[in-house]
């Protein structure tokens, strides 16, 4: 029997976590690092995001990022994960992906959401509201008319123009229906909740109309991926997020990473135990063996074309690792349908 893996991309999305101790250089820097290291291992894409006002999160100017990260890689794709559209005037956006597309022709995505700041004051900040991601779908469509050419203002984006710079919906909310009516591959997570992930790419499929950037739906499930020689190893990857998010609900900020080994020193009131200890569940995390099965399930039951890791945590090293091993499980399964398939390709991690 062949494997689904086989069949499947691989790719990361990066979010240039801060870690306890370090700087937010040393947090961007890490992030072009792991880029290089990822295109090694022949993982497809490679993702940035958009976080402002973060204490726990560097990554602030995605397109800025992605130049540094296209700049220092050669054959990965790369792109962001993504730019918060509500954030932005779409001609800007247009104009910075026709940049990024001139200078890296062939290997950019425009990975778009419709979050806007995390808090009431980020919000002040950037001149939004909440009901600013309201107007997505019709952000949306101004933004790919820049590079179509027809917006009706008389006015071009330069390069953007006629340049055909691959856009990707980040399904938050409605993202899910937006993406379907506007033709678009849609992005959808978490793999924690697998009711709700589920709902959302039926909708997607049922509702998707062909458009010129996509004739069939393509969907992207996103989640945390954890490999390690051990499943307790793999739950320890999991540790420095699992209490930044128990904090962040607590207290209201999100805070750098900490080491696994001082999260097991603190002491947590009753809440934050109850978020941290949820915090470690549902996630794909073992050894390649347990993850490869579960990467299974999830691709059987989604049907989706291609996997985005979204792993963060304090260990570097272990991170990669984790990497490694992941690109292992899908070089093994790749050469089990080699041998099951003669003759077919087969995608790398």
């Amino acid at each position: 029997m062949s494997s689904v893996i086989a069949d499947a991309r691989f790719s990361v999305l990066d979010r240039s976590r801060t870690r306890e101790g370090r700087t937010n250089a040393e947090a961007l820097r890490d992030t072009v690092r792991l880029a290089q290291e990822l295109e090694g291992l022949g993982y497809h894409r490679f993702w940035v995001s958009e976080h402002h006002g973060v204490p726990g999160v560097a990554g602030s100017a995605p397109t800025v990022l992605a130049a540094a990260v296209a700049a220092a890689t050669r054959t990965i794709r790369v792109g962001t994960g993504g730019v918060m559209l509500p954030n932005h005037q779409p001609l800007v956006v247009a104009e910075q992906f026709g940049v990024l597309e001139s200078l890296f022709p062939g290997r950019i995505d425009m990975g778009l959401g419709r979050s806007v700041g995390f808090t009431d004051g980020v919000r002040k900040a950037l001149g939004r509201d909440r009901g600013d991601a309201e107007d997505f779908a019709a952000q949306l469509d101004e933004l790919l008319g820049w590079f179509s050419g027809t917006s009706g203002t008389g006015v071009h984006a330069r390069p953007a123009e006629g340049l055909g710079v691959p856009p990707f919906v980040l399904a938050v909310g409605e993202g899910a229906t937006v993406a379907a009516r506007a033709g678009l591959p849609m992005v959808i997570g978490d793999l924690r909740n697998r009711v709700k992930l589920l709902r959302g790419i039926e909708r997607y499929r049922a509702d998707f109309r062909p458009s010129p950037w996509a004739r069939e739906p393509y969907v992207i499930v996103s989640g945390t991926v954890a490999v390690a020689a051990t499943p307790d190893e793999a739950r320890r990857l999991l540790v420095p997020e699992a209490w930044s998010m128990a904090y962040a609900r607590t207290h209201g900020t999100f805070p750098p990473l900490p080491s696994a080994e001082r999260v097991e020193t603190l002491t947590m009131s009753g809440k934050e135990r109850g978020f941290y200890e949820s915090g470690l569940t549902g996630h794909i995390a073992g050894t390649e063996e347990q993850v490869a099965d579960e990467l299974e399930r999830v691709l059987k039951e989604t049907g989706a074309q291609e996997v985005l890791v979204t792993t963060s945590t304090y260990d570097r090293d272990a991170l990669l690792d984790s990497f490694r091993r992941l690109a292992r499980v899908v070089t093994a399964r790749s050469s089990e349908g080699r041998r099951s398939r003669p003759g077919r390709r087969r995608c790398r991690g």
